[in-house]
């Protein structure tokens, strides 16, 4: 797969609008397809793609008899090759071609972003000496990983500037205090810029859990679950941090990302292949975790994410819903296809019901 150079988009209808670091997130999801000269038709091959002539000749055939031949670089080439109302249902290669190809949610994510996020002017009641963020230019945050298969991905477009407007921005010290263990939680963090070391005190000793970068976001658990800080997190240089209070997190992020099913619906999904994740000390799933279950605490969940296969959905589970709404966050945040059982097992209908 050859890489695809930014510039190389801006004549692509709707890339000219898009600025130059929007381009650059929207090349790192493109790929190039060929298709050598053909002497008969075949069926349009790229559902669920945005689809560009770069060189070369083609015919597209459409219902009832209707067909068009493009150039690569001209006219409607220019354009993708599918639009709404307008499906190829057949393609012949005139000669041999070179075409560029996007998953259609994906560019549509990235599109939709660029037009809707602002440069952020703060609120001028905290750090007024500040410097606006350019939300743009945040690549840690707003790469095309992050908005197409992480905690944005699932946002509604409506929310996305109300967010952005609710993030107060803190310039931060090396050696800052960030988050406290066992203090309540407040806010929701990003970190624009710097990396911050996590911890956490286990019989009075420190463990170091993680280091968290550009991009990173912490502070979530403790807002979902309703519960004290299960870690501290300290700046390890100098930075900035974006800050989101815990109204605003539940209302505009936390309950966007969370997707409850009730009993019925679990075993449905867990018929057709889902997985139900116990999230739960092991001496609770031993009690009584349900077959088939996987069980991963959820201060374990963070570290064990690499080592689950992300082409499976997972229903979360615990005693009441608390922990396993904080999991299946995590799990959305990252990408992976999670919802959560309403109530947990001591919803009503739960107990007796779940093992059947």
């Amino acid at each position: 797969m050859s890489t695809v150079a930014p510039e190389s988009l801006r004549h692509l209808s709707p890339m000219g609008n898009l600025g130059a670091d929007a381009l650059a997130q929207v090349a790192s999801v493109a790929h190039n397809e060929r298709l050598n000269r053909g002497l008969h038709d075949m069926p349009y091959p790229w559902p669920h793609q945005v689809v560009y002539l770069l060189h070369g000749e083609i015919k597209l055939g459409y219902a009832h008899g209707m067909s068009k031949v493009l150039v690569g670089g001209f006219g409607g080439a220019l354009a993708p090759l599918a639009s709404a109302g307008m499906e190829p249902k057949h393609i012949r290669a005139i000669t041999n071609t070179e075409l560029l190809c996007f998953d259609e949610n994906a560019l549509d994510i990235l599109v939709t972003w660029d037009q809707l996020v602002p440069v952020r002017q703060h609120r001028q009641d905290v750090q007024p000496s500040t410097p606006a963020t350019d939300w743009r230019n945040m690549s840690g945050l707003f790469d095309a990983q992050r908005l197409t298969f992480g905690t944005f991905s699932s946002l509604p477009p409506a929310h996305i500037e109300s967010l952005l407007a609710s993030f107060d921005r803190q310039l931060v010290k090396a050696g800052d205090v960030i988050v406290r263990q066992n203090e309540p939680g407040d806010f929701y963090y990003v970190i624009e810029r710097g990396r911050a070391q996590v911890t956490r005190d286990v019989a009075g000793a420190s463990i170091e859990l993680a280091e968290i970068k550009a991009g990173d976001a912490f502070g979530e658990e403790a807002l979902i679950a309703e519960t004290s800080r299960n870690a501290t997190v300290t700046m390890k240089t100098d930075g900035v941090l974006l800050r989101l209070n815990s109204a605003d997190f539940i209302r505009l992020l936390r309950e966007p990302l969370l997707h409850y099913v009730d009993l019925n619906q679990a075993k449905e999904h867990v018929a057709n292949g889902a997985i139900w994740l116990d999230v739960r000390f092991p001496a609770e799933y031993r009690h009584d975790g349900l077959p088939g279950a996987i069980n991963i605490p959820l201060n374990e969940l963070r570290d064990a994410l690499a080592a689950l296969p992300r082409d499976k959905e997972y229903i979360a589970y615990c005693q009441t819903g608390r922990r396993s709404s904080a999991a299946a966050f995590l799990l959305s945040q990252r990408g992976f296809k999670a919802r959560l059982l309403a109530g947990g097992l001591k919803s009503k209908g739960c107990v007796g019901s779940l093992a059947a």
